[in-house]
């Protein structure tokens, strides 16, 4: 299961972030404990501070890892977002719109 984690590093973190800190190698060792891999990790100016793409082995992995990292009390924002396979969810979807009445 793929994910893109998304977050805005609280001012404590940031501090740490200056003084030098492998965020890579504390990612890689994070998802080690939950079977996951890191496919990718870009540090960004805007919304959030930085955007972690990863693979978990399931959705318990994935659920389990962010909310470790919202309990670290590092971020003072963070956004999951979790890949789609859209070929089911169309099919359902289709499924559902043949027989689904709006009100009104």
């Amino acid at each position: 299961m793929r994910m893109i984690l998304l977050g805005c590093y609280s001012p404590h973190a940031m501090k740490g972030l200056i003084g030098g800190s492998d965020r890579e190698a504390a990612v890689k060792a994070l998802l080690g404990t939950v079977g996951g891999t890191l496919v990718s990790l870009m540090f960004t100016r805007g919304e959030f501070d930085v955007a972690v793409t990863v693979d978990v082995p399931d959705q318990a992995a994935g659920v389990g890892l962010a909310m470790a990292i919202q309990a670290s009390g590092a971020f003072s924002r963070t956004s999951v977002l979790t890949e789609l396979d859209m070929a089911p969810v169309l099919a359902a979807a289709q499924k559902a719109l043949k027989v689904y009445t709006p009100a009104g």
